[in-house]
């Protein structure tokens, strides 16, 4: 279908009334992606002849780029029409998107209320609860039978982002419970909700880390949980699809500080090469300098290395080796805590784990790597001893090293995603180094 409609916007003079048809057939996630890509012209031509039932639910799925395009061309009672027919939450993370001035004009032309609604939940932190929650949902009285309750949902429900979770509150908007239209269905007509809800909640405040939501709805396997204020009344719920995109933005953010980038919200292919240099080089910046602490030590080594030059050889594989192990562990341990399988308290668990698990890895590379170099180098066995001890030790560090870093971080409340792999690997080479240098000294006596 998205080809048979792509086939007939290239093709040359656009056929109106048989895109109408066809954009009555799709899904409108599929036609918001149709709009990637095309010129402005036809970006604002083909969205003109949506179906007034579904323009502002293909808006919300668009990109902010094509929205803002969109919001441009468009007369201030259709960008009334628009705003007033989405979601708070999606109008608030359309908003969020605009500069200043485009702001100001498609406020203007909201809804007093809702317009007010979304001034509330922009004041909210990017990172809280407040901010991704929405305040269209199905409230219900406690005192209210199944029959009134079910006339509420039939009067109100179009709105309304999801009903098939209702929540039940006091007259003083205090939260007491939920109940499900599978509840509803089942029960008498005459029951009252106060009997039949359930009011063992999952819940949360508007200051909430977002992070720890989307935590809650994994762990419960919820679709929607309420957000409620300081005196505990409800103001908003928290909606799946929402939290999917706070995972994706959260996954994203600490695969990027994981790699030595500064954080960006911005696609790839539509952040401006300035910026992606600026967000690179720092980091960059700070590994290169570290770097001389490296170059340092082995300065201090030229004595050693005089005398026995053959050891340089062996010093890109124990690097590599020890930065390798540290960022293994690492990245498992920065993982376990963004999953909540990891605290703070386990630290001499993991510790006690890791080093195990280096004392194993160790011996089996030491093993092969001891045969190696015995056999590449002369059969030289004090030098064989030398560099698979040194590796030994190097493993074992570099394993304690990168259980260690992620978990102090969170102590200070730093993001652990920064202890990843490029900071771990400067730190555990320059300790390599003096490992292995301090042994071939010791050994070598030079």
């Amino acid at each position: 279908m998205k080809e048979q409609i792509l086939s007939i916007i290239n093709a040359g003079p656009i056929d109106m009334t048989n895109l109408k048809t066809l954009f009555s057939q799709i899904n409108t996630v599929d036609i918001a992606e149709l709009f990637e890509n095309l010129s402005k012209e036809k970006i604002i031509q083909l969205f003109r002849i949506l179906p007034k039932t579904i323009a502002a639910d293909v808006f919300a799925y668009m990109d902010a780029d094509e929205q803002q395009i969109i919001i441009e061309a468009l007369t201030d009672v259709e960008v009334s029409e628009i705003m007033n027919n989405l979601f708070v939450d999606d109008a608030v993370d359309f908003i969020e998107e605009l500069p200043a001035n485009v702001v100001k004009r498609v406020l203007q032309n909201v809804l007093p209320e809702k317009r007010k609604l979304i001034n509330q939940i922009l004041q909210y932190p990017d990172d809280s609860a407040g901010s991704i929650m929405t305040t269209e949902y199905v409230d219900l009285r406690e005192d209210a039978s199944v029959r009134e309750a079910f006339d509420n949902i039939r009067a109100t429900g179009l709105n309304k982002e999801t009903i098939y979770t209702c929540y039940v509150i006091r007259r003083d908007r205090l939260l007491v419970g939920a109940v499900s239209v599978k509840t509803l269905l089942l029960a008498s007509l005459q029951d009252r909700i106060g009997d039949i809800m359930d009011t063992n909640l999952v819940f949360a405040s508007t200051a909430d880390d977002r992070e720890a939501i989307a935590a809650l709805f994994k762990k419960y396997g919820l679709l929607a949980m309420p957000v409620v204020d300081k005196e505990k009344q409800l103001v908003g719920i928290i909606t799946v699809d929402d939290i999917v995109q706070v995972i994706e933005e959260e996954n994203t953010e600490d695969f990027e500080k994981m790699n030595a980038l500064s954080p960006s919200d911005e696609p790839y292919l539509k952040t401006s090469i300035m910026k992606l240099a600026k967000n690179r080089i720092l980091w960059l910046l700070v590994l290169m300098l570290s770097a001389t602490i490296t170059g340092g030590i082995i300065s201090s080594f030229e004595n050693a290395l005089a005398v026995l030059p053959i050891l340089v050889a062996f010093i890109p594989m124990l690097m590599d080796t020890g930065g390798n192990a540290g960022a293994q562990s690492s990245t498992l341990i920065i993982r376990g805590m963004a999953l909540g399988e990891i605290s703070l308290k386990d630290i001499i668990r993991v510790l006690w784990r890791e080093m195990r698990i280096g004392i194993l890895c160790g011996i089996g590379l030491g093993l092969v790597n001891f045969i190696r170099v015995y056999l590449m180098n002369g059969r030289n066995f004090l030098l064989s001893f030398t560099v698979t001890i040194s590796l030994f030790l190097t493993i074992l560090m570099a394993k304690s090293v990168g259980c260690i870093l992620p978990m102090f971080a969170k102590r200070l409340k730093i993001d652990p995603a920064i202890m990843a792999a490029p900071l771990i690997t400067t730190i555990v080479d320059g300790a390599s180094l003096v490992i292995y240098f301090s042994i071939a000294k010791t050994i070598f006596k030079i």
